[in-house]
């Protein structure tokens, strides 16, 4: 395997601050380059330091505007594909669109497929992302993709709070097995709440609870939390249910739409994300507590580097 030295981190315009804390963990500065957008919409990329055989990762997540962040981050690979960049790796922390992983309707796009191809089309010889929606989405990939998780950093977080009669919640069927990896690592059973989503109105209801939350203190997990209606029946759920006390913990913190209001109107205590994506002052709340997942990926991006294991990471 080459060896492509030296290393460069480069940010989009969706979350510098995270770039620099990744280039803080690696002990490097953050590459020079312009990101911009002309007066008729069109958008411009240039990088000002040479990148000819060097070893790239470009930081974007899919934030808000996702259409937005995901063209500027086609146009910096192509940009640095032209620039004789050795290797490019798109270091894609929230992978927007991750819902559209499949045809549940009739003449429905697979959108999470669509961009995997638009990013591979683009020049991009790797992905470095967190927490997937569905693993299936690493398939959609010709090329290599590193899926990493911030649920360890989550279960640290909970673990240290030192709650007691606790009880970890999948707030549905799909998210069971990451939750009881969770249960187990904090030695704690698992409930799981049972749910239908209706149509697509970002709208579901909570059917009932499985497992037993009666006088406990719940700690629901989630990849995401979008409008938090999710979060909201389920915590719905686990009151009817007898649950005393209600922390939910998700990955990325979407946070759109209604989000804060409810969150701020809920029984929830405390809801626990990560910096995957931006958290701009009018979605933040008391009750939210971002964790930082620059050190995970500023590790993973030295471990692609030096051609290391990743997986080796999370090895128990």
């Amino acid at each position: 395997m080459p060896i492509y030295e030296p290393l460069k981190v480069f940010s989009g315009r969706a979350h510098p601050e995270l770039a620099k804390g990744i280039c803080s963990y690696l002990g490097i500065p953050l590459g020079q380059a312009t990101v911009f957008k002309f007066s008729n919409d069109n958008t411009f990329a240039q990088f000002l330091e040479n990148i000819r055989g060097r070893d790239v990762f470009l930081v974007q997540p899919f934030a808000y505007p996702v259409n937005d962040t995901i063209m500027e981050l086609l146009i910096m690979i192509d940009a640095a594909k032209r620039a004789s960049a050795g290797r490019i790796t798109a270091v894609i922390p929230y992978y927007a669109y991750g819902r559209t992983d499949k045809k549940d309707q009739p003449r429905v796009p697979i959108t999470a497929r669509l961009i995997a191809d638009l990013l591979t089309v683009a020049g991009a010889h790797r992905v470095l992302t967190v927490d997937l929606h569905s693993e299936q989405i690493q398939g959609f990939f010709n090329i290599p993709v590193d899926e990493l998780s911030a649920r360890p950093l989550l279960t640290r977080y909970i673990r240290e709070k030192g709650l007691e009669n606790m009880v970890v919640v999948a707030v549905d069927i799909g998210i069971s097995k990451p939750a009881r990896n969770m249960a187990q690592r904090l030695g704690v059973p698992l409930a799981i709440i049972e749910k239908r989503r209706l149509g697509n109105l970002e709208r579901t209801e909570s059917l009932n609870v499985i497992g037993d939350v009666k006088g406990k203190v719940a700690v629901t997990l989630d990849d995401e939390i979008d409008t938090a209606g999710s979060l909201m029946s389920a915590v719905e759920a686990l009151l009817r249910a007898g649950a005393r006390e209600i922390y939910a913990c998700a990955t990325h913190g979407v946070f759109s739409g209604p989000a804060i209001e409810r969150i701020n109107a809920s029984a929830v205590k405390e809801v626990v994300v990560t910096d995957t994506l931006p958290l701009p002052p009018e979605k933040r709340s008391p009750k939210i507590t971002v964790l930082s997942v620059a050190p995970l990926l500023g590790e993973a991006i030295r471990r692609i580097h030096e051609g290391l294991s990743v997986g080796a990471m999370f090895a128990e």
